[in-house]
């Protein structure tokens, strides 16, 4: 029990720059909304639904956060900051982060599969301060959705996403470094599929540019070539 508790202090300042050592973790809200959960999703389990929705509502006064007690969390997941609400169907595998401000929201109570409305987070997937995942879909496996996307439609493992709704982006490589990177997306300003598309249009520009100066240069030498 203890060895598994120190792992898991371990993996979150593994992954939270500002942590210097295991009793800050263990202040953390995040870590205590999920030691609350526990015993809530134990007790939901059990069918004993009004201590479960009690523990749930003591947790979240204490913590800010709101995590259903029916939904089902895996190891070394990770809140940073808090503020975060995760609904009744939600699924979260292994070592998942999310930052503050995201809701693992539902949509349409009669779509999805067996009434599941909420959406699965894979093993290592990364959620950016103020993203809003909804509905019954899948984030893969080490995906990262990135601030105040807006996600209603199922994310590619190893895939990055953005925007308002949001879209896979081309990846910067200089910015991975080995291990977890912080702060939800590891790529540069060029993440932003409006500046893509602004830079590939800035290129095809350039080049128009480029043949039509050629084309004039031609012209002028055409007289030239013919009074000789």
């Amino acid at each position: 029990m203890a060895l598994a508790l120190f792992n898991y202090l371990d993996s979150v300042k593994a992954r939270d720059p500002a942590a210097r050592s295991r009793w800050e973790v263990l202040l953390y809200p995040g870590v205590w909304a999920l030691a609350f959960h526990r015993v809530a999703h134990w007790l939901y389990g059990g069918k004993l639904y009004f201590l479960a929705r009690f523990v749930n509502h003591l947790a979240r006064f204490l913590t800010a956060i709101d995590i259903h007690p029916g939904a089902r969390i895996g190891k070394g997941f990770f809140i940073d900051h808090g503020f975060t609400v995760i609904g009744e169907t939600a699924e979260i595998h292994d070592d998942v982060t999310i930052y503050q401000n995201v809701t693992l929201g539902g949509t349409n109570p009669s779509t999805g599969v067996g009434g599941k409305r909420h959406p699965t987070l894979r093993s290592g997937v990364v959620i950016g301060s103020g993203a809003q995942v909804l509905g019954p879909i899948e984030v893969g496996e080490g995906a990262r959705v990135g601030a105040n996307a807006v996600v209603t439609k199922d994310v590619l493992p190893s895939t990055t996403v953005v925007g308002i709704p949001a879209k896979p982006v081309p990846m910067d490589v200089v910015h991975y470094s080995p291990g977890f990177v912080p702060y939800g997306t590891p790529c540069g300003e060029d993440c932003d599929p409006a500046r893509v598309r602004l830079a590939e249009l800035e290129a095809q520009i350039d080049a128009l540019r480029s043949e039509v100066q050629v084309l004039r240069a031609m012209r002028q030498e055409a007289p030239e070539s013919k009074v000789s």
